[in-house]
């Protein structure tokens, strides 16, 4: 099916059920969550392959509910306070085809009631990856000065998040480093945010991907650290 942008139904679930996160009002909308939530993620998804494509062939769109790439709207709740059973938004993620085998960069869209968000890099990468881009961007002053300054990146993003900084410079590196507040991130992550109405629209796939191929240079720039194509 083609993509018709996300229905108001889709917004209307995750309401009622941010109000009933329980396991039996799940269960007797079950069907609601099918055709409502799974249907128009999968269709997104589908529509996304050929767009993302124009931004790199080494990223995958896979329309499957699970080992795709809808995340599962089960949480878990093993280390967490909260017990509640679901997620209240639906999450999609669009991998580098290494992914499963390296931490590369990747995309992502998060879709909630009153919260719409989408970009692309890399979140909270372990410390092998985390170590090879501070080791980049130490060697490559320039070029990870030129992505960051590239026009669309900017106009899109303005910059990269806080990224979780350390509150003091990682070992090797000085505090009076050009890039230091870069070097203390601990996740390079570029977010932009849209309308819940505008994600019902059904040009809404190729404005994300407008949005991750503005990431390209920072994106590159972070597969070239962790050694992955671009």
């Amino acid at each position: 099916m083609a993509f018709n942008g996300f229905p108001r139904e889709f917004f209307e679930f995750f309401t009622e059920l941010k109000e009933n996160n329980k396991r039996e009002w799940f269960e007797d909308n079950k069907q609601r969550y099918e055709d409502s939530i799974v249907t128009p993620c999968l269709d997104f998804i589908t529509a996304m392959g050929p767009e993302l494509k124009k931004v790199s062939q080494h990223f995958e769109a896979i329309p499957k509910k699970v080992g795709g790439s809808m995340f599962r709207i089960y949480r878990d709740t093993r280390f967490s306070k909260d017990k509640t059973p679901y997620k209240t938004n639906a999450g999609l993620h669009f991998r580098h085809a290494l992914g499963r085998d390296a931490h590369a960069p990747g995309f992502y869209l998060h879709l909630e009631p009153d919260q719409v968000f989408f970009g692309g890099g890399l979140w909270m990468p372990p410390s092998n990856a985390l170590n090879k881009i501070r080791e980049a961007i130490d060697k490559n002053q320039k070029e990870w000065k030129s992505a960051q300054s590239a026009k669309a990146f900017k106009a899109r993003y303005g910059a990269l998040g806080e990224g979780n900084p350390l509150t003091r410079p990682p070992k090797g590196y000085a505090d009076d480093h050009p890039f230091i507040d870069d070097l203390k991130k601990r996740n390079f992550f570029a977010v932009t945010e849209a309308k819940a109405a505008a994600a019902g629209k059904p040009d809404f796939v190729k404005e994300v991907a407008r949005a991750y191929k503005d990431t390209s240079p920072v994106a590159a720039f972070l597969c070239k650290a962790v050694g992955a194509p671009f």
